[in-house]
């Protein structure tokens, strides 16, 4: 729409005067405001074919830097946990990742038009390492919006990725440290920035909830100096990239040949890093010198690097139970309430439960494909119970790995916690007699016996630092506070000594 009059771009952003003018217009205490306002923006700016390439260059860089702490601040706000709405939510998400979108489809116009030789061109013949970091960067920001929603990634981010990494070894300057932005505590090479991305991007992004993929793509991008990427396989390699297809990293089986156009990421040196950082949040401290993108405790963050690096510093690990590719009907129910509404009703009723089909199943897991509606509420963490056909007892699940395909469905992944369970009643050992309030999930309903047991308790009904009584089958029993195993805001997972 600009610029229909003569050769020059009548864009109200043509220079960067009047681009500094126009962005003292922009909200200086509404983040979420001021990145949206500066999406519309970067969008106008890179449709504007009359502007010179090194102008637009310069404006879309001014344009970065001034949303950089609107960007930065929106998402410290996302992945604030319980804080937000539903709907303010969907809101950062959409701002985020438009914008992410519109930064990166900039970027990269600048290195098609580099390579088509356009006017202004030569100009930025020594910025194109700049361009390829800052479009690296916005690449990653859609990938992490992608992440979050467990949606499938646009095959052209992964196209445009191995376009990036090319242009830096045509240039011989994968090497060659850069500071992403004025300020920025982080500085890294093209080489480390890609190989942390890739290595974020498939150590887990499908099994970790939001926040942990948000600590897991800063942990990747602290830890990445120490990474290796190169077009042969190391001793160390983990996964491989191909430059020319639009396809996801791959985990290294050693059958991959090197090839022109594949490149092999490897775990480097990280252990140098590594062994220190997990000693500090152990004793409870976070790093100053690691970008969080906000303050979180060291229990969070540790699991976090420990789940993330767990396969890179060992071989991965071989499927202990055959998996079979069958179609099983379960019926099921969502969260802790309905599995301990059913758990409580006679061998083989379901009670208000839905049907999920399960294409594979093993020993400790099934998959399922699900539609929105039967998908509705799940996350990585939720509990499902579940009851195959022609199967008695209630079972129960958690939700360990999520993706969506292209149509919506949601490809579900479910750890098996145990294939019957029980309800039992409870009550702290010297506390009155258990009520009929007390109640909990038992995991399984053998080896009632002096050991171990596992149950589901809804949070805060007990204290599970304390002894309790149970009674089960008409019998007595003391449960020993052990451990707990996991805690979410819908159940708490804890391990006892169990005596009769």
């Amino acid at each position: 729409m600009f610029g229909l009059f003569g050769g020059r771009s009548g864009h109200p952003m043509a220079d960067l005067e009047s681009a500094r003018e126009l962005l003292e217009e922009v909200p200086k205490n509404d983040a979420l405001k001021a990145l949206i306002e500066i999406t519309a923006w970067v969008d106008s700016v890179r449709g504007d074919g009359r502007m010179r390439l090194d102008t637009r260059f310069d404006v879309l860089c001014l344009l970065d830097e001034t949303a950089r702490p609107h960007e930065i601040k929106v998402l410290r706000d996302y992945f604030t946990n319980g804080v937000n709405s539903p709907v303010l939510e969907k809101r950062q998400w959409n701002a985020l990742n438009e914008y992410y979108a519109n930064l990166g489809e900039a970027y990269h116009g600048l290195l098609i038009g580099c390579h088509n030789g356009e006017k202004g061109a030569s100009a930025l013949r020594d910025l194109r390492q700049k361009i390829v970091a800052r479009g690296l960067n916005a690449a990653a920001g859609r990938l992490k919006c992608a992440a979050v929603h467990y949606a499938p990634v646009d095959p052209a981010i992964w196209q445009q990725l191995g376009e990036y990494y090319a242009e830096a070894e045509t240039q011989k300057s994968l090497d060659e440290t850069i500071e992403l932005y004025p300020g920025a505590s982080e500085k890294h090479s093209v080489r480390h920035q890609f190989a942390g991305v890739l290595i974020w991007w498939a150590s887990g992004t499908g099994s970790f909830k939001p926040l942990q993929i948000h600590l897991a793509e800063r942990l990747a991008a602290h830890l990445c100096g120490s990474l290796t990427m190169g077009p042969e396989p190391g001793e160390d390699v983990l996964y491989t990239f191909d430059l020319t297809q639009p396809k996801p990293p791959a985990r290294y089986d050693g059958s991959a040949e090197a090839h022109p156009n594949l490149r092999f990421v490897g775990h480097g040196e990280v252990r140098i890093q590594l062994d220190p950082l997990l000693e500090k949040l152990d004793d409870d401290m976070v790093p100053g010198e690691i970008n969080l993108g906000g303050t979180y405790g060291a229990d969070v963050v540790g699991e976090v690097v420990r789940r993330m690096t767990a396969g890179w510093l060992a071989e991965p690990p071989s499927r202990r139970h055959a998996r079979r590719s069958l179609d099983v009907n379960l019926n099921v129910v969502k969260g802790y309430s309905g599995l301990i509404d059913v758990a409580n009703l006679a061998d083989g009723q379901d009670g208000d439960s839905m049907v999920w089909v399960a294409q594979d199943v093993s020993a400790t897991g099934f998959r399922c494909t699900l539609d929105a509606a039967q998908g509705a509420g799940l996350k990585i963490g939720s509990l499902v119970g579940f009851r195959p056909e022609n199967v008695l007892n209630w079972g129960a699940g958690i939700v360990r790995r999520l993706r969506r395909d292209d149509e919506g469905n949601l490809d579900v992944g479910v750890e098996i916690l145990a294939n019957r369970t029980a309800r039992v009643k409870l009550g702290e050992e010297s506390g009155p007699a258990a009520s009929v309030d007390s109640f909990a999930l038992w995991l399984g309903v053998a080896g009632t016996e002096a050991g171990e047991a596992r149950l589901l308790l809804k949070p805060g009904s007990l204290d599970e630092s304390k002894t309790l009584r149970m009674q089960m089958g008409g019998k007595p029993y003391v449960l020993a506070p052990w451990a707990v195993l996991e805690k979410t805001d819908d159940y708490d997972m804890v391990k006892y000594r169990v005596t009769e």
